[in-house]
C-alpha cells in the first residue's frame, strides 16, 4: 500500500519500525522514541512527513496533527500533503520520469528518472522552494533550459502567479511570492504589469541536460482537486534522439555504471 516490496514473509502484519521510519524520512531511533512517547515533541513538519509516508488521507492527517497538539491547515488552498490516490499513482510510475508540484511551483515528489533529468528540486527551502520564485531570483535555475524558451517560460510563471494568486486571495501563500517577486525581480514587475493570463508551455520543453545536451520533452499534468496538486509526467516522442536519451537514463539509475558507459538505445 505504501510502495514497499512486500520482500519475506512477516511474523507479524503491518510495517516494521525501521520501515515506517525510511518511508517517513525520519531515523529510527528517533521513530522508536516518538513511538514510546519520549521523543521531542513533534513539529507540523514532522506530522506532515508521517502522514504522507503512510498514505493518510486529509481527514487522517488532520486527527493525526490534532492529536500531537497541532491545528489543521485550511483546506482551501493548498497543502503539502500527499493525497493516497496520487502516491498510488506515482508508486506505480516510479520508473518513469515522473513529478509531483504544488500549485505554487514547489516539487513535493520526484522519481529517480525525473531527478536525473530535471536534477533534485525536493531540496530547497523557504520561497527558494518555488520553482518560479528561483527562475527570477537565481540566475543558475535556468541552466537546465534552453536559452531560446526563457522568454517564454519566463511569461508562463508570471501568468501562472497572477492565476493562482487571485484564486487564493491576499494573504495566501502565491500572494506573499508575488509580492516578493515584484520587490526583488525588475523582469517579473515588468511582466506582472502586462497582466497576462492563460500563458502556457510550448508542447515541446528544451531540457538541457549536463551530460546528453538537449532533451525535448512533453509535460502532461494531471491535477489533484482536493490538493491542487499537478502530477507531471514528461515524455518523449517515440524512436527520436530525445527518447533515446531518456532511455539511456533510465538504464544508468537502475545500476552503479556512470552515463558515458551506458549503451545508446538505437532510434531506427
Amino acid at each position: 500500500m505504501v510502495g514497499l516490496p512486500r520482500g519475506h514473509r512477516r511474523r507479524t502484519s503491518g510495517l516494521r519500525r525501521e520501515e515506517v521510519a525510511s518511508i517517513c524520512n525520519i531515523s529510527v531511533d528517533y521513530y522508536s522514541r516518538l513511538e514510546r512517547g519520549r521523543g521531542p515533541f513533534p513539529s507540523e513538519k514532522l506530522i506532515d512527513s508521517i502522514a504522507d509516508g503512510l498514505h493518510l488521507s486529509l481527514d487522517e492527517r488532520d486527527h493525526l496533527l490534532r492529536l500531537a497538539g497541532h491545528n489543521p491547515p485550511n483546506r482551501g488552498c493548498t497543502g503539502n500533503h500527499i493525497s493516497p490516490g496520487l502516491l498510488r499513482i506515482f508508486d506505480g510510475m516510479i520508473e518513469s520520469p515522473v513529478e509531483i508540484v504544488t500549485e505554487t511551483g514547489e516539487t513535493l515528489r520526484q522519481s529517480p528518472l525525473a531527478r536525473a533529468l530535471n536534477g533534485d528540486l525536493t531540496g530547497f527551502v523557504g520561497p527558494d522552494r518555488a520553482v518560479g520564485y528561483r527562475w527570477f531570483t537565481d540566475p543558475t535555475s535556468r541552466s537546465r533550459y534552453h536559452p531560446g524558451d526563457h522568454d517564454r517560460i519566463s511569461r508562463v510563471f508570471a501568468a501562472k502567479a497572477r492565476s493562482v494568486a487571485a484564486l487564493r486571495g491576499p494573504g495566501s501563500r502565491a500572494a506573499c511570492l508575488v509580492e516578493r517577486l515584484r520587490r526583488e525581480s525588475p523582469e517579473f514587475a515588468d511582466l506582472w504589469s502586462e497582466q497576462q493570463v492563460g500563458v502556457e508551455f510550448d508542447k515541446g520543453n528544451r531540457i538541457m541536460h549536463p551530460e546528453l545536451g538537449v532533451i525535448t520533452v512533453a509535460c502532461h499534468v494531471l491535477i489533484d482537486p482536493e490538493q491542487s496538486h499537478y502530477f507531471v509526467v514528461y515524455t518523449a516522442e517515440p524512436y527520436t534522439e530525445s527518447d533515446a536519451k531518456l532511455k539511456r537514463l533510465a538504464e544508468v539509475i537502475k545500476g552503479p555504471r556512470r552515463l558515458a558507459e551506458a549503451p545508446a538505445p538505437q532510434t531506427t
